[in-house]
């Protein structure tokens, strides 16, 4: 296993509770992440570190950008269309209306368009009452895995055809194979087990390559998995608690990591954006109703 020790440029002074979401926009060469607890979306230009903020009405655990220049947002209260220039939202589904102990988390937009979100016990039980959900371009959810503690951790193979999930507190990354012409999952299978000290699975991301970049937030590292699950890289991070790891800049070799404020190393660090270089290209992300240029 390779050991990275990134030089890391820290790219806000706005400290952040629970900085999730990274999404990097191409045509604008810009970073988009959230404030979970803000609760607020933000935009950073990296080039001139100009930093705009839209304040969420609830907990947003995750969003997508709309091909209409709208974001799709998980709220605590549903999954709502945000206009930037309004400030309006509209609703799509609240899909766990019945289940007030929970809230949306991680969400992603698949190579196909969709919008995937999964939810989280919020109490302290930490029960395994949460699920995933997928939205289609008509904004039907509907309900694709239960079980679940926390949600997290979606993200998709370069060529579209392996979704990969993870649950935060059950300590697991699984991969499924996708079908991007139905949005369909099938072999599920778990891949790799991630332990406290080794980094438990938070956001991720995939690269060209097929690998898949796992946020170990207990850690303080990135954890870079293949496709078996075998770790290929760990990358060590000078914030105790990363969150979400995003591919962006003009060659996607740019990797922007939000992390959250915690004191689990004794000392009180709060939530922050980093970037640094890499060597190899990350896999683009779509934008909601508009599917990634790939054959179907």
């Amino acid at each position: 296993m390779r050991i990275d020790s990134p030089d890391v440029e820290q790219l806000i002074d706005l400290p952040l509770g629970v900085g999730e979401g990274a999404f990097w926009h191409a045509a604008e060469q810009a970073l988009y992440f959230v404030d979970i607890l803000a609760p607020a979306l933000f935009r950073l230009d990296p080039a001139t570190r100009a930093l705009a903020r839209w304040d969420m009405p609830s907990a947003i655990g995750s969003f997508g950008l709309c091909r209409d220049g709208r974001a799709i947002v998980a709220l605590r209260h549903g999954i709502h269309f945000f206009d930037f220039t309004s400030a309006r939202f509209e609703l799509v589904a609240h899909p766990e209306a019945d289940r007030p102990g929970n809230r949306l988390n991680d969400g992603k937009v698949g190579p196909d368009g969709r919008f995937w979100v999964g939810s989280m016990d919020d109490t302290p039980d930490k029960r395994p009452v949460a699920s995933l959900y997928r939205v289609d371009h008509d904004g039907t959810c509907t309900r694709m895995l239960d079980g679940l503690i926390v949600s997290n951790g979606l993200a998709w193979s370069a060529d579209g055809r392996t979704l990969f999930h993870s649950d935060s507190r059950g300590k697991f990354v699984q991969a499924f194979d996708y079908d991007l012409s139905s949005g369909g999952l099938s072999r599920q299978r778990r891949i790799c087990l991630l332990e406290e000290e080794d980094g438990r699975p938070d956001g991720a991301a995939c690269d060209a390559e097929g690998y898949y970049w796992s946020a170990g937030v207990s850690a303080g590292c990135l954890n870079r998995i293949a496709p078996d699950g075998s770790i290929d890289r760990k990358v060590l991070l000078p914030v105790p608690a990363p969150t979400m790891p995003c591919f962006g800049g003009p060659d996607l070799k740019t990797l922007f990591v939000t992390s959250l404020t915690t004191d689990r190393t004794g000392t009180k660090r709060a939530g922050t954006v980093l970037s640094f270089r890499v060597d190899v290209p990350g896999a683009p992300v779509a934008r909601f109703g508009e599917p990634l240029e790939m054959r179907l």
